[in-house]
């Protein structure tokens, strides 16, 4: 039997990681998918939490990926989470590993205390971890514009209590402006 294993991205992950994203995110005519270079970059920045940056091995090969690196909200530089990249290898996809890599993602994140998460993606997607509409959050961002697929979610406290959550612009490190 094959089993799945959810970890935290280890050193000797980068390049399956790699393997992952490109297989992923391919399009005609791209020969490297930004998305590949966004990783790279984040790895490379203070938004990085390596707890937050999860893995999916299935029959002991990275098949799947899901990354939670530190974004903030202004006013008052609020710490907050960007999902994403989230991708599975193409031929693993449809069988849950998306759902199940992300689900461990989050799940890290709450045990940290942290308690904002936005993404952008498929709204239908993302629905069934909780996300929702960023924008009835007062939460706005250089995709606000796009509507319903700029979401966000509020995960829940940890047993130090309940802490609010803030309205307003969500700020990007820097590796996010060229995807």
């Amino acid at each position: 039997m094959t089993t799945l294993r959810l970890r935290p991205e280890g050193p000797a992950d980068a390049d399956p990681v790699r393997r992952v994203l490109a297989g992923a995110f391919a399009r005609a005519g791209v020969p490297v998918p930004p998305e590949v270079g966004l990783v790279d970059e984040l790895r490379d920045s203070d938004a990085w939490i390596p707890e937050l940056a999860m893995v999916a091995e299935y029959g002991g090969e990275v098949v799947g990926y899901a990354l939670l690196t530190r974004v903030r909200v202004d006013p008052g530089q609020f710490p907050a989470l960007a999902l994403g990249p989230v991708a599975v290898a193409p031929h693993r996809q449809r069988i849950g590993l998306g759902v199940s890599v992300v689900q461990a993602a989050l799940e890290a994140a709450t045990e940290l205390g942290e308690r904002l998460v936005v993404v952008l993606g498929d709204p239908a997607y993302y629905r069934r971890f909780g996300f929702d509409r960023a924008d009835r959050m007062g939460l706005s961002s250089p995709w606000s514009g796009l509507g319903e697929p700029w979401q966000a979610l509020v995960l829940p406290p940890t047993l130090s209590g309940e802490v609010g959550v803030p309205r307003g612009e969500v700020v990007f490190p820097p590796p996010w402006s060229r995807v």
